[in-house]
Order: structure tokens, then C-alpha cells, then sequence
């Protein structure tokens, strides 16, 4: 027993100060779940009031389909087209705010190429629609990219890029890239024959079981790819922490085309009714592009390499090409007479923004959309695609790394996009990925690729 003068226990004192922290630790978890509530209604109601825009005139409706109408030069063809989804998505930024108005530019502008896409893949030409990803990717990545930075690096000796974006794309595209060369890596080590059909009894890598097990690994990935596309954009939009990188000037060349102080021109309803019937008339419109396009390649003797590598990306990609032209030719109006500088918004590589996209949530979206409707379509790509993915890859993320950009950087790129055009030209393709992406029993595709394989010789 302690005498009555001696000091209090130890574990008396250390007692007190444990009770009477918790309730102050509770009250304080409790604050910052009400705080955390209170903050997401407050972004809740600022994304209402910035798309019912209160507090401020709202657009009429004639007003909006007069402007709609001024914007383009038909509703039936794909250049209009195409510049009703850049008009839509630029009116709808005003209503949605920055980081969701260029989600829904970016997506508006991969519109014509996914649509084409789907088209391929319910047409049942995987093969096909793996060149056409590979190509509309390096065309994204490598000649967009580098005929801006040829057009707006030449009056000015660097365009900057916002670093934080930068480093962001690099990753992401990287990422993208890799998914496809680890089934390539899985395929390519295993122990492969000739692919003729008398050695189909000894060739285990080309059989159904082989098939479906890159099929569950395809899709796999897919998922993972989509849950990366869209962390990624909640990154975007809500960033922890303060940005703790200097503006460079990149902010505003990532922000809208609009000026900030300027207002929407078409009310945001009818923006939205404007972009579904133009979406309606862009797949029509693609399946009709396919159907022109095909006879092309049957009379023409393209290899199908080249047909989905470069044509079919580019015929795509003809309104946004023409646009690109007109502002070409308006900058060298302003070169020879020497009128305003071209902007450093040149620079800001959305295309590779677009790359991204399409080949982190796109791409993943086909493969599971072929598991849905019965499409053995895999993330097995053929190698010589995957080696150009790789190329551009590295040539985009060495170009960017630094932030800045140049004429003669851009011509790099684009002369590598010259050079994959010609390589492409003469390929055959990859006899063994097309008889795994034959829709049938593999029997049946190896004797496909087989037969045609001693047609062409």
C-alpha cells in the first residue's frame, strides 16, 4: 500500500490525459465528416448553378439554333459534323466547367473514330479494327501533334506545355502502351510452330483453349485500364492540394478556346439535343464510309495492314484535317504579311490527349464490348504494331519531356509517321494474330490464313 505523502502512480497519470483525449478525438473525426459532407454539397450546388447558369442571362432557344446553324456548313456530312462536336463541346464547357468541358471535347472528338471502331468490330473485322486503333493512336500521337507544332513553332522558338499535364500524359500513355506488349510477351514466349495446318495437332499456343485464356487476360487488363482512365480524370478534376508548379503559360493554353470572360451562345438544353442528333448522324455516316471504303481495298490490292494503319484513321480524321489546313494556310497569310504571331494554344497537344483516351478506355470498352456481343476480340495485337506503339510512345514523351516544343520537333514526328506509312505499305501482317482473332473455331482460321497466304504468293 503507497504511504499517503508518496507521488501518484504512473498509471494513474497516464490514465487522465488517455480519457480525456478521446472524446476530443472523436468530436474531431465527426467535424471533418460534416465538413467533407458540407463540401460535396457545395460543389453539387456550384455544378448546378454553373450549368443552369443562375444569376445570369440564360440563352434562347433561337438564339442557340441560329448559332448551331452559323457554325456549320451542313448537318450531313462528316467536316460539319465534325465541327458541331468542337462547337458543342466548347458551349457545354461554359455550362460544365473546365475539367469536365474538355472531358466531353476530348470524347466529342475521338466520336468519329470509336464510331467507325464499333462499326469494324459488329462487322466482325477484329483484325481490322486492331490496325485501326494502332493507326488512329499513332496518328493522334504523331502527325496532329507534329503538324501544330510545325504550324505554331514557326514565328516563335519554343511553345510551352503546361509540365503538370505533361507528366501526367507521359505516364498514361505509357501505361497504355505496355498493356499491350505483356499478352504480346506472354504469346511470343511461348513455343510456337509453322503455322500450317498439318502442324495444328502439335501447335498448343494456336487452339481454342489458348484463344480463350488471352481473351480472359484481355479482358482483365480492359478493366484495369478503364479504372486507371478514370482515376486519372478524377485526378484532373479534383487535384489534392494545392498545384504547387509554376504557370508557364500552360494553364491557359489547357483551358477552353473560349476567353474566360466570354459567354455561352446556345443554351445548354439544346446543346445537348444538338450533340445526341449529331452523334446519330455521325454513325450513319461512318457505316456509309465503311461501305465506300471497302471496295477500295478489294480493287486496289491494299494490304489490310496499311488499309487500317493509315487509310482508315485518316479518311476519319478528314474533317479535323481540313480544319487544320484552313489554319495553315491562314498563318501563312499572317507570315507573308506579317500580321499577328500564331498563338502558343498550337501547343497544348490535345491529339495526344485523344490518344489517351482511346487507347485507355476506347480500346478496353471494344474488347468488352466484343465479349458482350460475341466478338473474340483481344488485346493480342501483332507485333509490328506493337513495336510502332512503342516507337511513338518513346518519340512523344521525349518530345514533351521538357515541356516545350519546336518546328523541328514536330517535323521529327511527322517524318516518323512517314516512315511507319511506308513500312506498313509493304507488311503482310502477322499470320498467327489473325487466325486467333478468326470468329470461328481456330481450325477453321488457320486454314483461312493459310489459303490466303498461298493466294498472295
Amino acid at each position: 500500500m503507497a504511504n499517503p505523502g508518496s507521488p501518484p502512480l504512473p498509471r494513474q497519470q497516464s490514465s487522465a490525459p488517455w480519457m480525456a483525449s478521446e472524446p476530443l478525438r472523436s468530436a474531431s473525426s465527426h467535424d471533418l465528416r460534416i465538413q467533407a459532407h458540407e463540401n460535396s454539397e457545395a460543389a453539387l450546388s456550384n455544378f448546378w448553378d454553373r450549368f443552369t447558369r443562375r444569376g445570369k442571362e440564360n440563352v434562347g432557344v433561337r438564339q442557340s439554333l441560329k448559332a448551331i446553324v452559323f457554325s456549320s456548313f451542313c448537318f450531313l456530312a462528316i467536316i460539319p459534323l465534325e465541327r458541331l462536336f468542337d462547337y458543342g463541346g466548347e458551349q457545354m464547357t461554359f455550362y460544365l466547367g473546365k475539367e469536365l468541358g474538355d472531358l466531353l471535347v476530348i470524347t466529342l472528338n475521338n466520336a468519329v473514330e470509336a464510331t467507325l471502331a464499333i462499326i469494324l468490330l459488329l462487322r466482325r473485322e477484329l483484325k481490322l479494327l486492331q490496325s485501326t486503333i494502332v493507326g488512329v493512336v499513332i496518328l493522334h500521337l504523331l502527325l496532329i501533334p507534329g503538324t501544330s507544332f510545325i504550324i505554331g513553332g514557326a514565328r516563335i522558338m519554343h511553345q510551352h506545355l503546361h509540365p503538370h499535364f505533361t507528366q501526367l500524359n507521359q505516364t498514361l500513355l505509357t501505361i497504355g502502351v505496355l498493356s499491350l506488349l505483356l499478352p504480346a510477351a506472354y504469346f511470343g514466349a511461348l513455343d510456337r510452330a509453322a503455322i500450317t495446318s498439318e502442324f495444328l495437332e502439335r501447335q498448343p499456343v494456336l487452339s481454342d483453349d489458348s484463344r480463350d485464356t488471352f481473351l480472359v487476360l484481355s479482358r482483365g487488363i480492359s478493366v484495369v485500364l478503364l479504372v486507371v482512365y478514370v482515376c486519372s480524370r478524377i485526378f484532373l478534376h479534383n487535384p489534392p492540394g494545392p498545384d504547387d508548379l509554376e504557370d508557364q503559360g500552360g494553364a491557359e493554353q489547357s483551358s477552353g478556346v473560349h476567353k474566360p470572360e466570354a459567354g455561352p451562345e446556345v443554351n445548354q438544353y439544346i446543346c445537348i439535343i444538338m450533340l445526341i442528333i449529331s452523334i446519330g448522324l455521325m454513325a450513319a455516316t461512318a457505316e456509309w464510309l465503311v461501305e465506300a471504303v471497302e471496295p477500295v481495298r478489294e480493287d486496289g490490292h491494299i494490304k489490310e495492314e496499311w488499309f487500317g494503319l493509315i487509310l482508315l484513321p485518316f479518311l476519319s480524321f478528314a474533317a479535323d484535317g481540313v480544319v487544320a489546313v484552313v489554319y495553315f494556310l491562314r498563318f501563312l497569310v499572317r507570315y507573308f504579311f506579317k500580321g499577328p504571331e500564331p498563338p502558343n494554344i498550337q501547343a497544348k497537344a490535345r491529339a495526344i490527349d485523344l490518344s489517351i483516351q482511346f487507347m485507355l478506355f476506347w480500346m478496353p470498352f471494344f474488347v468488352l464490348l466484343g465479349w458482350w456481343t460475341n466478338r473474340p476480340l483481344s488485346l493480342l495485337f501483332d507485333f509490328f504494331e506493337i513495336a510502332i506503339l512503342i516507337g511513338a510512345c518513346f518519340i512523344v514523351n521525349y518530345v514533351t519531356a521538357d515541356s516545350k516544343t519546336n518546328w523541328a520537333e514536330g517535323l521529327g514526328m511527322v517524318s516518323f509517321y512517314v516512315m511507319i506509312a511506308i513500312c506498313a505499305w509493304f507488311y503482310p501482317g502477322q499470320p498467327e494474330i489473325q487466325a486467333m482473332l478468326f470468329d470461328g473455331p481456330i481450325a477453321e482460321g488457320i486454314a483461312s490464313v493459310t489459303s490466303g497466304v498461298t493466294e498472295h504468293h
